[in-house]
């Protein structure tokens, strides 16, 4: 009987363990299938696999010398870049929405305190100033690596380090792995007619680009060129042959991870008449309820729309401006009326802080003067007209992105627990929709992070893009400004008087993007008037980035990876007439400012006739252009302290004016 029993329990025992083993057989084999690529013992055993820890996010403690390590510094290290779409950051950031500043004097810290700047203050080449720039419309499962870079400015020469130099060679961008979908090269819309340059009103809204022009593609030749990892391919075909063709009218395919163009482009004068459709069709927002304040912006609307014509001002050139008249007394009431009222909540480094140099320096200066001003600040929300979001777009990306994560899920979720906490806590939001308040973002994925909770803010975007998203009468389009000095940021501004400047056009920069590497191709050594390069690297004996600015009639602003480019900006400083090369981008300060009085558009499709389109102006025409340059200067200058008309409140003017043309009738 003894042994019977023993035999039963042995038996019962391997069937036990038969079972167990074949369970946990089984489990091994799920978590193999479900991590492929990692490490299945760690993830059954680990609980801290794909997490960040918040305490290391936001350290602004001392940094290592190299800008790199110093910047992934600020990353935990037990990070699985397998489970990238894992990462909980979100559920720490609201401790960010906890800060006060009601009652603290805003004082902005100086360039010598690193606590407070070596978040923004990375001594790199500025082209590649934002790392982690390597999508804008990738899904979250998308498996990608990162192309290096943004789409700013150069730096002057001088302020190259040896480490910056390494970082990116700017004949060569790290191959991506191919998405699942591939998009077609695309048909652009022809551009808009031509006017004879000696002809043209200087009110006119039609675009400088040459309608009788050949058109040549950027076609097939180009898409070899962009096809090799090594360097840039020199096309054989001769200029000629290329201008002569005209059969073809698509922007060729794009290296795979460089955006691809639109496919549809909007000429500048369409833009111009979606402008002025906005002001009638935007479907804003009607208040929840009545405030004093609805009456107020609808009497303002009232005065500008009749405004009393200006035929003339000793001050002012009324040719840059659309419409004089209404823009003098919009910026009257503006001075007279407009009250803001500033969040409090939020901790630094993401809120009330952003930073004085470098490519995205708009939105820290613009923050920086909007919190030191006693004249617009209101602290009574009620009075308030506009309610301003103080965030870094800059601070956002470099604080909570995983580098090579290519997820921004936790930046969008930043802002979004932001926006719930100030609307628990308040009730202005709720009253428009939140189509009151405005936000002031330089950093290229501004536009993403903000087009879900924000979208009915009025948003002021470097990246104005009509085919991202941009709201005519709703955004405005922010100036993207690089400021080398935070002490100084009116360096080395002016250039070369009009008959001093004996090179036709320049550009130099790094190859993001698709555009660059085809303006290059066809004009890099090509033509003793065009001095067009890739970077410029300091040569003793050779002018710089500065010089050649200051030295050229024309300055080629050619978009990078997004549409906007502080080159536009940079040629209004050095007196240099912009020569705006960037589908769909809507210029600075659009809804008050005449571009083409003082600026030449071209369209990515004619950069084979670029020559021929600027030697079609006419010099009288071009130093009526460079006149206007130099006085249209004063709305793009940073000052210390806020000066009338500077770019601090033309900033402001731009939020204000389609504040005011939003407001409906309750």
């Amino acid at each position: 009987m003894g042994n019977e029993l023993r035999y039963i329990c042995l038996l019962e025992t391997r069937r036990l363990l038969l079972v167990m083993g074949v369970i946990f057989a089984l489990v091994l084999f799920i978590q193999y299938i479900e991590l492929p690529y990692g490490d299945v013992w760690s993830s059954l055993f680990s609980a801290r696999n794909s997490q960040v820890a918040p305490a290391g996010i936001f350290s602004t403690g001392d940094s290592s010398s190299n800008p790199n390590s110093s910047r992934n510094s600020m990353y935990t290290s037990n990070l699985n870049s397998t489970n990238v779409n894992d990462v909980h950051v979100v559920s720490n950031v609201t401790k960010f929405f906890e800060g006060n500043d009601s009652n603290v004097k805003y004082i902005f810290e100086s360039e010598s305190n690193k606590n407070s700047e070596e978040i923004f203050d990375v001594d790199i080449d500025p082209e590649d100033e934002n790392q982690s720039k390597d999508f804008l419309e990738m899904s979250s499962s998308s498996t990608v690596q990162s192309v290096v870079g943004d789409n700013s400015n150069d730096l002057s020469v001088s302020n190259y380090t040896s480490e910056s130099k390494s970082s990116l060679d700017h004949n060569l961008v790290e191959e991506i792995v191919p998405t699942p979908t591939l998009v077609t090269p695309p048909v652009v819309i022809s551009p808009s007619r031509f006017i004879s340059s000696e002809n043209m009103d200087a009110n006119s809204s039609t675009s400088l680009i040459p309608h009788s022009l050949n058109k040549s593609s950027t076609g097939e030749d180009a898409e070899n060129m962009l096809q090799n990892k090594e360097k840039l391919t020199l096309l054989k075909d001769d200029l000629s042959t290329r201008v002569s063709n005209s059969s073809i009218s698509s922007i060729p395919a794009t290296k795979k991870g460089v955006k691809k163009p639109s496919d549809t482009v909007f000429p500048i004068s369409e833009m111009n008449d979606m402008l002025l459709q906005s002001h009638s069709s935007y479907p804003a927002m009607k208040p929840r309820w009545s405030s004093a304040v609805d009456q107020e912006l609808l009497n303002v609307k009232s005065l500008i729309e009749n405004a009393p014509i200006i035929p003339k001002d000793d001050k002012f050139d009324i040719n840059l401006y659309r419409n004089f008249s209404a823009f003098k007394r919009s910026y009257e009431l503006m001075e007279q009326t407009l009250k803001v009222y500033i969040y409090s909540e939020g901790k630094r480094p993401i809120f009330h802080q952003g930073p004085l140099k470098g490519i995205y320096a708009s939105e820290g200066w613009f923050m920086k003067l909007l919190k030191a001003n006693k004249h617009f600040i209101t602290k009574k929300p009620r009075e308030a007209h506009l309610f301003y979001l103080p965030f870094s777009s800059r601070a956002l990306e470099v604080t909570l992105y995983v580098p090579n994560s290519h997820n921004r899920t936790n930046m969008v979720q930043c802002l979004s627990n932001y926006v719930d906490m100030i609307t628990a806590k308040y009730r202005f939001w709720n009253r428009t929709g939140g189509t009151d308040h405005f936000l002031v973002a330089c950093h290229d994925w501004a536009p993403a992070e903000t087009k879900e909770r924000m979208a009915n803010c009025i948003r002021a975007l470097c990246n104005a893009d009509v085919k991202e998203g941009f709201k005519f009468g709703k955004d405005a389009s922010l100036p993207e400004t690089f400021v080398r000095s935070a002490q100084n940021p009116l360096r080395e501004l002016g250039g070369k008087p009009a008959s001093q400047r004996r090179i036709l056009a320049f550009f130099a920069g790094n190859m993001h993007g698709y555009l660059r590497p085809i303006l290059l191709n066809y004009w890099e050594n090509k033509d003793p008037d065009m001095k067009i390069f890739g970077r410029i690297r300091k040569v003793k004996g050779q002018m710089s980035y500065v010089q050649y600015m200051k030295s050229s009639k024309y300055c080629i602003c050619a978009k990078g990876f997004e549409v906007n480019s502080p080159r536009v900006v940079e040629a209004i400083f050095y007196e240099c007439v912009p020569v705006i090369i960037s589908d769909n981008f809507v210029p600075p300060f659009f809804e008050t400012l005449n571009w083409e009085s003082f600026a030449v558009f071209v369209l990515e499709k004619d950069i084979p006739n670029l020559k021929n389109i600027l030697l079609s102006i006419s010099k009288k025409r071009y130093l009526k252009m460079q006149q206007r340059v130099k006085q249209v200067q004063q709305h793009f200058l940073w000052h210390t302290r806020p000066v009338k008309h500077d770019i601090f409140h033309m900033i402001l003017h731009s939020v204000w004016h389609n504040r005011v043309f939003q407001t409906r009738r309750r």
